[in-house]
């Protein structure tokens, strides 16, 4: 890929991105990481690959807007049109389709080609470690939804099992559990790199939390109990 090439998607790219958790920097990380999971990976194309990372989040406005649509799946179609619209050989377009098209993960409808796994491993990659954690908190602020929720007994939930959307929920539910799902060897050690920098975060923030609750509801109940706090007759 040259470099004319390169500049007329990036600034299609750049018309296309809005979401903070999902914006320039998340799009140049995960064009980054790819490359450095493709030295590691046979008959790669880069043509493909890096419109690919370039464009794989250019339906995130459109999910936004309408929660029932697939990005993956509108960026898609989106970056096949443009490639098309621009001159591209179809082949290539459908190519880069495909890649786009599958790096959301879904069981039925896992990446096939090189360049689609190589992508789908660098996009879960910048949702691991401290990274994740830093992305997920700025999501979760953007849409005013809470660190945690109550169980029903007051104390602070861990996530595990919750319904109401929380960091703590999409923690258990998304990102504890990415690491067993990554396809290329270098990608997943990349990953396991940083394990432990979000497992270490989540954990002392569920016992900050959680002490907190527990230690001054502990305090408040001494206190209503005690002799001082009792209304005069």
């Amino acid at each position: 890929m040259d470099q004319k090439t390169y500049s007329l998607l990036e600034a299609y790219m750049l018309r296309c991105m809005e979401d903070a958790a999902h914006d320039r920097e998340h799009v140049y990380r995960v064009l980054y990481y790819a490359l450095e999971i493709a030295k590691a990976e046979e008959n790669v194309d880069y043509d493909v690959l890096i419109a690919a990372c370039l464009l794989h989040d250019i339906g995130r406005k459109e999910q936004f807007e309408n929660p029932a649509l697939c990005h993956a799946a509108v960026g898609g179609e989106k970056a096949c049109q443009f490639l098309l619209s621009h001159g591209f050989e179809p082949t290539y377009a459908l190519k880069v389709k495909e890649c786009i098209k599958t790096h959301r993960y879904r069981k039925n409808e896992p990446p096939q080609s090189p360049e689609a796994k190589i992508l789908f491993d660098a996009d879960k990659l910048d949702a691991a470690g401290a990274t994740g954690i830093a992305r997920t908190l700025l999501y979760k602020g953007v849409v005013s939804e809470p660190l945690y929720s109550l169980l029903p007994n007051g104390s602070v939930s861990s996530g595990e099992g919750d319904k109401a959307p929380s960091f703590f929920q999409e923690y258990k539910y998304k990102l504890e559990g990415l690491y067993s799902h990554f396809y290329t060897e270098r990608g997943r050690g990349l990953a396991e790199k940083r394990r432990q920098a979000a497992v270490a975060f989540y954990s002392s923030l569920y016992g900050e939390l959680s002490s907190s609750y527990e230690n001054g509801r502990a305090e408040l109940d001494r206190l209503f109990s005690s002799p001082a706090s009792k209304e005069p007759e």
